[in-house]
């Protein structure tokens, strides 16, 4: 077993290491301050199933980093959940097909309650209709999933969770989001006991 669990793990540092790094990265980012910070708007982040639960995590990490963000079940949009985007919000969608029918449903709901919208696209899939929805798209690099049938989301989970941390950093970098700005939101725990410690340090 100690053979496969490192060449599970070499498989999926290979994906991490040949993601595909593009202008649009860039983008991603400078659109988001420019709503969020800028515009005083908030990040609404999207997706169906196991990329829903990565949208969310994304969701809660930009606002524990000082970047308003809410995630949007997709379904629950068109009953009525879609009223928690605002003109000046922007939306970070995840779908590694780029054919989620949700998904491309949402865009156009969305596009028409705020036909200014802004859409980032994070997909295994480059060349789809989602990805051509795109303000800025996002690509995975369409790896082979380590699973051994090949279909259980893995890699591609992997790469999702990686290009959100990429945004969030990034974002925190662009900011310049501080110890004292992490610990006004963070209160609770080690990690608000760290930034707190920090931010007297820093003092």
């Amino acid at each position: 077993m100690k053979d496969v669990i490192k060449q599970i793990l070499q498989k999926e540092a290979d994906a991490i290491l040949n993601l595909p790094i593009t202008d649009d990265f860039e983008k991603a980012v400078d659109l988001i301050v420019e709503a969020v910070h800028t515009n005083k708007g908030k990040l609404v982040t999207s997706g169906m199933g196991k990329a829903g639960q990565i949208a969310l995590n994304i969701a809660t990490t930009f606002c524990s980093t000082g970047s308003p963000a809410v995630f949007l079940h997709p379904s629950e949009a068109q009953h009525g959940d879609l009223g928690i985007l605002q003109e000046n919000d922007i939306m970070l969608v995840i779908s590694n097909s780029g054919k989620t029918r949700e998904i491309l449903e949402l865009l156009i709901l969305a596009r028409r309650l705020h036909p200014n919208v802004k859409f980032i696209v994070i997909t295994g899939n480059d060349e789809s209709e989602l990805a051509k929805k795109a303000d800025a798209c996002l690509f995975t690099g369409n790896p082979k999933e380590v699973c051994p049938l090949g279909l259980t989301p893995t890699t591609s989970t992997t790469m999702m969770t990686v290009i959100g941390d990429l945004l969030v950093v990034n974002t925190m970098l662009k900011t310049k989001f501080s110890n004292e700005e992490y610990a006004k939101r963070h209160h609770g725990g080690y990690l608000g006991e760290q930034s707190r410690k920090q931010s007297e340090e820093n003092k």
